[in-house]
């Protein structure tokens, strides 16, 4: 009996242990989708509901913490009170939305005024179904990760949404899902489902790849891993890969998080100095302000192929976001 207690404790006292060094090793992420309602090739409205049920449905099966952020310009055209519908999900699923500006301008090539005026127009939807639902917007994502290309206009523009109550969502981790996700679609379209199965692998592959590297990023700068921000798009493509992104991060020892809870996180009081037309990630922007160096050299590029498949659909389709004019 004494040695069948003895081995209970050590056996106890083992996975007590276990748990301890897995919580230590254990990171969180917050996962925000841009775009919304929809990135990519325009979707008629029962399409553009079929993929919104598949985002949703994903979410919840992985238990993750979504915020999105919406291009209200994607509501104009025929079917307006559809692509609301399409928010209004989001929220009834107990997600938060924030504003990604009306039209995803350029705050490099804007004039800051119109700028402004645009990310206000921006809120006209999404600020009321918030507001219905007992919730607040209050964050906004710059379009580009552009913040300004001269210090009057960062702090012009920033001096505009702390008054307007909005606070900027920065991103710690991206896995260039747009490159991938138009080709995704135009396939779909085409129905050729080998390429588009080749083109949701290699997305998964790339993204099992720049994960670790964005921890690693992470451990550089700050000696440790921040909470992080992922920035990902509202796609057909990210709608039929959820089950695959969340075991990476499982893989990755990143569990979800809320935005919110992601940016209490010290990290994201680290000064960002950066001023000029670039529109880089919030890490590169720090490695500036601490004088470090990023582990650039092993950061994996996108396969040649999904790039060329990408400016192809760019230069033939100039905004395939916007909706068809009645």
């Amino acid at each position: 009996m004494a040695l069948r207690i003895i081995a209970r404790m050590f056996l106890l006292g083992l996975s007590a242990m276990l748990s301890a060094e897995t919580a230590a090793h254990a990171g969180s992420v917050a996962i925000t989708f841009d775009d919304l309602p929809l990135f990519g090739l325009y979707a008629p409205p029962p399409e553009a509901d079929a993929i919104t049920s598949d985002l949703l449905d994903g979410f919840r099966k992985q238990h993750w913490k979504v915020t999105g952020f919406v291009n209200e310009i994607q509501l104009q055209g025929p079917n307006r009170e559809e692509r609301i519908g399409l928010l209004r999900r989001w929220i009834d699923a107990g997600y938060d939305l924030g504003n990604h500006s009306y039209s995803h301008l350029s705050l490099t090539k804007t004039p800051v005024d119109d700028y402004i005026a645009d990310v206000a127009k921006g809120e006209a939807v999404t600020r009321v179904l918030m507001r219905d639902h007992g919730k607040t917007e209050h964050w906004y994502r710059h379009p580009y990760l552009e913040t300004g290309p001269t210090l009057a206009i960062r702090e012009k523009f920033e001096g505009w949404l702390k008054a307007h109550g909005y606070r900027v969502a920065p991103v710690t981790m991206e896995n260039s899902d747009w490159e991938f996700a138009e080709p995704y679609d135009a396939a779909l379209a085409r129905k050729d489902a080998a390429q588009a199965a080749a083109i949701r692998a290699a997305y998964i592959d790339y993204t099992a790849a720049v994960v670790p590297w964005y921890r690693k990023a992470g451990v550089a700068l700050f000696g440790r891993e921040p909470a992080f921000v992922m920035l990902v798009h509202a796609s057909r493509l990210n709608a039929a890969s959820i089950d695959a992104l969340a075991a990476i991060f499982r893989a990755n020892h990143l569990a979800s998080v809320s935005l919110d809870r992601a940016m209490a996180d010290p990290a994201y009081r680290t000064a960002d100095n950066y001023v000029g037309p670039d529109g880089d990630e919030w890490l590169t922007r720090w490695a500036t302000t601490l004088h470090r160096d990023l582990p650039y050299a092993s950061l994996p590029e996108v396969p040649a192929w999904i790039a060329d498949l990408d400016k192809k659909i760019e230069d033939a389709v100039p905004d395939p976001q916007a909706p068809p004019v009645p």
